[in-house]
C-alpha cells in the first residue's frame, strides 16, 4: 500500500502531459532499441564495404543533424513544440520502415540524412516542452524519470532485436517504424502545444539570425558544448563501434550482444534515481566533469577486453558515466536558457551531441583502418580526459557568474 500511495503521489507531481510524454518515448524506444544498435552490423552485411566507410552513414546521420539542430530550435520557439516532435516522430517512423529495403549504399545515404533530419526535432521539442511544464525545482527530478522509462524500454529493444536480427531483419525494422508511428498519433491527438505564444510576440527581437545571437553571446554556454560535444565522443564511439567491432573481432553474436545494451538500461532503470540524488546535492559542472570521466574511462576499457564479460563491463563502467552526466547536463541547459530561448539553447546543446555522433564514426574508423581496431578505445580515452579537465577549468572560470546547482 506504501509503494502504490508513492506512485500515485508521484504521479501527481506532473501534468498529465509529462506522463503522456513517458508513456510515448516508451513506445518509440523500444522500437527503435531494436534495430540501432545492430545498424552498423546490418549495413556492413547488404553492403560489404570498409568499416570506415560503413561507419561513415552514422556521420552522415549526426551531420544532418547538426543542420537539423539549429533549424529544430527556431521552429520549436516560433511555431510550437508538438508540431516539430510530431514532424519528427512520423519521418523516423518512415524511415525506418523504407530502410529494410535498402540495398545500395546511396539508399543507405538518403535514409540516414532522413533520420538525421528528424532526431533533432523531438529532442529539442521534447526537451524545450519538459522545461515549459516543469518548475526549475522538480526539472532534474523529471528528466530522471524520463530517462529511466526511456532506458526501461531500451532494456527490452537491444534483447528482442538481437534474437530477431538473427532471423530476420524485417522483424525488428517493423517493430521500430510502428513504435515510432504510434507515439506520433498519441502526441497528435491527445498532446497541446506549451509553448506560450504571448512570449514569442512580445520579446524584444535578439540580434542575429532568429534569436541565435543572443545564445552566441553567452560565451560560457558555448564554451560547455564544445566541451561537451568533444568528450561526447568517447561513448559514442562504444556505442556505435563496439558491435560491430566484437562481432568482427571476436566473433560476438547479435543474439548475444544484445544483452549489453540491455544491461545498461537496466542500470538506468534501477540505479539513475539513486545516482540522481547524489549529484544533486553538488554544483553542476564538477558532476558533469565527473560523469564525463567516468565516460572515458569506460571507453578506454573496452582495448583490455576480448570477450562479452569484458565487454560487459565496459558498459557498465560507462553507464555510471551516463548516469551522472545526462540528467544534470539537460538540466542545466533548461535553467540557464530564458524561457522565449528554451529551443535555442536545446539545439545549441543538441548541436554538441550531434558534433559527437557526427566525428566518432570517422575517428574510430580511421583508427580502425589506419591503425588497429584497439586504437579506437585509446583514442576515445583521449578526447574524454581532455573534455574533463576543461569541464573543470569552465567551472573555476564562470565560477563568478552565478551558475545553477543541480538543485536550488
Amino acid at each position: 500500500m506504501g509503494i502504490r500511495n508513492r506512485l500515485e503521489s508521484l504521479y501527481r507531481e506532473y501534468p498529465r502531459q509529462y506522463w503522456l510524454m513517458i508513456a510515448g518515448i516508451v513506445l518509440a524506444t523500444a522500437g527503435g532499441s531494436m534495430i540501432w544498435p545492430f545498424m552498423l552490423i546490418y549495413a556492413s552485411g547488404k553492403l560489404d564495404l570498409p568499416l570506415s566507410t560503413v561507419a561513415a552513414l552514422i556521420s552522415i546521420n549526426a551531420g544532418t543533424g547538426l543542420v537539423s539542430s539549429l533549424i529544430a530550435g527556431s521552429l520549436a520557439d516560433k511555431i510550437g513544440r508538438k508540431v516539430v516532435m510530431n514532424l519528427s516522430l512520423t519521418m523516423t517512423g518512415l524511415a525506418y520502415f523504407l530502410l529494410m529495403r535498402a540495398e545500395t549504399y546511396p539508399q543507405f545515404v538518403g535514409l540516414m540524412i532522413m533520420i538525421g533530419l528528424s532526431n533533432p526535432l523531438y529532442q529539442v521539442g521534447a526537451d524545450a516542452m519538459l522545461a515549459d511544464m516543469i518548475p526549475t525545482e522538480k526539472r532534474v527530478d523529471a528528466y530522471a524519470i524520463n530517462r529511466i522509462a526511456n532506458n526501461a524500454a531500451f532494456a527490452l529493444g537491444p534483447a528482442i532485436g538481437g534474437f530477431l536480427a538473427t532471423r530476420s531483419y524485417d522483424l525488428a525494422f517493423y517493430g521500430a517504424g510502428t513504435g515510432f508511428i504510434a507515439y506520433s498519433l498519441l502526441l497528435f491527438f491527445l498532446a497541446r502545444e506549451t509553448l506560450d505564444k504571448s512570449s514569442v510576440h512580445t520579446s524584444v527581437p535578439a540580434s542575429g539570425a532568429e534569436g541565435y545571437g543572443r545564445v552566441f553571446q553567452d560565451r560560457n554556454y558555448l564554451l560547455f558544448v564544445v566541451l561537451m560535444s568533444l568528450g561526447l565522443i568517447a561513448p559514442t564511439m562504444l556505442w556505435i563501434l563496439m558491435p560491430v567491432y566484437a562481432k568482427t573481432n571476436y566473433g560476438l553474436s547479435e543474439a548475444s550482444y544484445g544483452w549489453i545494451p540491455t544491461t545498461n538500461a537496466l542500470m538506468c532503470v534501477f540505479v539513475q534515481y539513486l545516482v540522481t540524488s547524489l549529484t544533486r546535492q553538488h554544483r553542476t559542472l564538477p558532476v558533469l566533469a565527473i560523469g564525463m570521466l567516468i565516460y572515458a574511462l569506460g571507453t578506454g576499457s573496452v582495448a583490455l577486453m576480448s570477450s562479452f564479460w569484458g565487454f560487459w563491463l565496459s558498459m557498465v563502467i560507462l553507464t555510471f558515466g551516463e548516469l551522472t552526466l545526462v540528467p544534470t547536463a539537460s538540466k542545466y541547459v533548461a535553467d540557464l536558457a530564458p524561457a522565449d530561448l528554451r529551443g535555442r539553447y536545446m539545439s545549441m546543446y543538441w548541436l554538441g551531441w550531434g558534433m559527437a555522433r557526427t566525428l566518432a564514426p570517422i575517428i574510430g574508423g580511421f583508427l580502425n583502418d589506419s591503425l588497429a581496431p584497439r586504437a579506437i578505445w585509446i583514442g576515445g580515452l583521449l578526447v574524454g580526459l581532455t573534455s574533463t579537465l576543461g569541464l573543470l577549468l569552465l567551472h573555476r572560470v564562470s565560477a563568478p557568474r552565478k551558475t545553477p546547482l543541480t538543485e536550488p
